[in-house]
């Protein structure tokens, strides 16, 4: 497919790895329609490349500003849901792909663009980075935002970025939670580089199962919470990948994953 607002690559040793970038500058890289449909189609495109991990990056001087609001502007309820349901699924699918997924995070991400941040799996921000849901400064509050990046920094600092709408730093995004760490901006790239290889040691399916289960159980409450994740261990330890995992332990050798 050819993009007009995203750039799909793979990169790494015999392209072990996939990108997607945001890539629509002038425009702050903005969630339009159009740019989030891109978005869906490029994650489901690079998560079928063989690729053990993808990194979701961007061009320019801002990470991304969240919706466009030339989107919004005179729509009627059903076209915002269409909006807003299209936005949830591209956010929903970067935790569906099977291969973890990294947010290198170079600039400002606000409103939906730290939606983004928060809905991948692992992020990593340059010290030039902030993050911000502005929609408390004004009239369209930052509601579905507010559902991802709560679940990564707790009730009391995502209302507080949601009711004042100010920025935090970088680094006050790592003590909060929202991402993994911060780094200086000229380390930013081997930061990634170094997560992502550590990311995707090991089996791959034995990683795309445990993302799913991880995924399927946090929300739920605890006994309910180990029962699925118990039968999925169990089911996981029948698998070959499973079952090699454990040899190689007990054997102290390498092991050689087949990806079943």
């Amino acid at each position: 497919m050819t993009y007009v607002n995203i750039r799909t690559d793979r990169f790494g040793n015999d392209g072990e790895y996939a990108s997607l970038t945001l890539d629509n500058p002038a425009k702050r890289n903005a969630l339009s329609l159009e740019t989030m449909r891109e978005v869906i189609v490029g994650l489901h495109e690079v998560a079928e490349w063989d690729v053990r991990g993808i990194v979701v990056a961007a061009n320019g001087p801002v990470f991304s500003a969240g919706h466009d609001f030339a989107d919004m502007a005179g729509q009627d309820l059903p076209f915002l849901r269409k909006l807003l349901f299209t936005c949830t699924e591209m956010m929903q699918l970067l935790q569906q792909v099977p291969q973890p997924v990294i947010a290198k995070v170079h600039a400002l991400a606000t409103a939906a663009g730290c939606q983004l941040v928060a809905s991948c799996d692992l992020a990593i921000a340059a010290d030039t980075a902030h993050f911000a849901l502005p929609g408390g400064k004004g009239g369209l509050f930052c509601t579905t935002p507010l559902v991802a990046v709560a679940r990564n920094v707790g009730r009391k600092r995502a209302l507080e970025l949601a009711m004042t709408g100010d920025p935090i730093d970088a680094i006050t995004a790592a003590d909060w939670g929202l991402i993994n760490r911060s780094v200086p901006a000229e380390q930013l790239d081997d930061a990634v580089q170094d997560l992502l290889r550590r990311a995707t040691r090991g089996s791959s399916f034995a990683k795309g199962v445990g993302k799913a289960a991880y995924y399927a159980q946090v929300d739920l409450d605890q006994s309910k919470a180990y029962a699925y994740a118990i039968e999925v261990m169990a089911a996981n330890a029948t698998t070959a990948d499973g079952q090699e995992g454990i040899a190689s332990f007990l054997e102290k050798r390498p092991a050689k994953f087949v990806g079943r």
